[in-house]
């Protein structure tokens, strides 16, 4: 039996965070590769990104695999300049205009793409072997866990009010992290007991007390009202000083937040990374289809929790196995409902691009605050989010 007491800890970072910053330039050049092919005619299925980048001080390397649209350095670097400039980066060790950036992209290699491309009556075959998870849950309306959720949800409102030039949320700066601790009574959230937030701040005299005093009525305003009592225990700023911030102080690279961009630790992770990835590569497309089932499962009422894994090798399309655990809250069997997943999607490479469609410029906005727990979007953005599935679930089981 799943335990019913205890303290569970997620942390969420900003997306000033040098890591994060990593993640939303990668992103915002796949986004371009989707509007350039639009824009140029290049058909939306021919693509290929895997793009990494490394940030430290005044200095950005962006390198990876492309092919699709021709595209100028100039404008991939343009590009990277506008992600760091809407961060908020301006200070002297980290500039949106100053900071050098090296564009190493070269051409996908033709090993990959022969695994990969569709041809003749070959399907299209997947992006690369691995395993991946989605995971869902009754703890918030999203479905999703409440401590990654309410961890994400604090740097969010502190990253609009900075940049909104709210009261003392001026006197911030773009890099920060959060961390949760909640306690769970009766297997259901109830409280936080720790409360962990260290933020880059502009100036320089103030103290973790002057601090708190800006961001505690934001976290206050982010978590139920009676989760915090007088016995949270506040961490703000808890080195004192928190004033070099982002790749100035700290190297960042892409894809090393991925229990960040994921459920907090909650549920299990193949360990592949998202940011700079198209939607050929299963570690991102199929971790959000493995979302997307198992949040329908839950909307649906066939359990309160939900684990999904999906596995794939090279160059094949079908995936390997599909396993479900609904953690002893299912109202259907666990086999059975292997066996009604793939009935009402299709789960290869092809078959979530069109299912979802991920063939457009959606990713920048997922590179920080999760990719999971979002609100689905006009166009097309977090569509993995939805839960159209749940008549088709409810009908497969009568």
């Amino acid at each position: 039996m799943p335990r019913k007491n205890y303290l569970f800890t997620s942390e969420s970072v900003s997306e000033g965070h040098p890591d994060k910053l990593c993640d939303r330039v990668s992103d915002e050049i796949l986004d371009l590769f989707f509007k350039e092919a639009a824009r140029t005619g290049v058909d939306a299925y021919k693509v290929r990104v895997a793009c990494e980048t490394l940030a430290t001080t005044n200095r950005v390397v962006i390198a990876g695999e492309v092919r699709g649209p021709a595209i100028s350095v100039a404008k991939i670097e343009d590009t990277a300049r506008q992600a760091i400039r809407s961060i908020g980066y301006e200070q002297a060790g980290f500039h949106w205009q100053n900071a050098n950036i090296e564009v190493l992209l070269h051409a996908q290699s033709v090993d990959i793409a022969r695994g990969v491309d569709a041809v003749g009556n070959k399907d299209e075959g997947a992006g690369d072997q691995g395993i991946m998870f989605g995971y869902a849950c009754v703890e918030t309306p999203e479905l999703m866990p409440a401590p990654i959720y309410y961890a994400h949800k604090i740097l969010e409102n502190l990253a609009r009010a900075r940049k909104l030039k709210e009261g003392g949320a001026v006197k911030l700066g773009p890099d920060a992290k959060s961390q949760v601790t909640i306690r769970y009574a009766g297997g259901k959230p109830v409280e936080a007991t720790q409360i962990v937030l260290s933020t880059q701040q502009l100036d320089a005299d103030l103290t973790s007390e002057d601090v708190r005093a800006i961001v505690e009525p934001y976290i206050r305003a982010t978590l139920p009202h009676a989760w915090i009592t007088e016995d949270t225990v506040w961490h703000v700023n808890p080195t004192g000083k928190f004033v070099i911030g982002g790749p100035d102080g700290d190297c960042g690279m892409t894809g090393r937040k991925i229990i960040v961009d994921t459920y907090g630790g909650a549920a299990p992770h193949g360990g592949g990374a998202f940011s700079g990835k198209d939607p050929t590569k299963v570690d991102r497309s199929a971790a959000y289809a493995a979302r997307y089932l198992a949040k329908n499962v839950v909307a649906a009422g066939l359990a309160e929790r939900c684990t999904i894994q999906l596995a794939y090798a090279i160059g094949f399309p079908e995936p390997l196995s599909i396993y479900v655990d609904t953690h002893g809250t299912g109202r259907v069997p666990e086999d059975k409902l292997e066996m009604a997943l793939p009935q009402v999607m299709r789960l290869t490479p092809r078959g979530i691009r069109d299912h979802l469609a991920l063939n457009r410029p959606i990713y920048a906005r997922t590179a920080a605050y999760g990719h999971f727990g979002r609100a689905p979007e006009a166009d097309g953005g977090f569509s993995w989010e939805k839960t159209d599935l749940v008549p088709k679930l409810l009908a497969s089981f009568g």
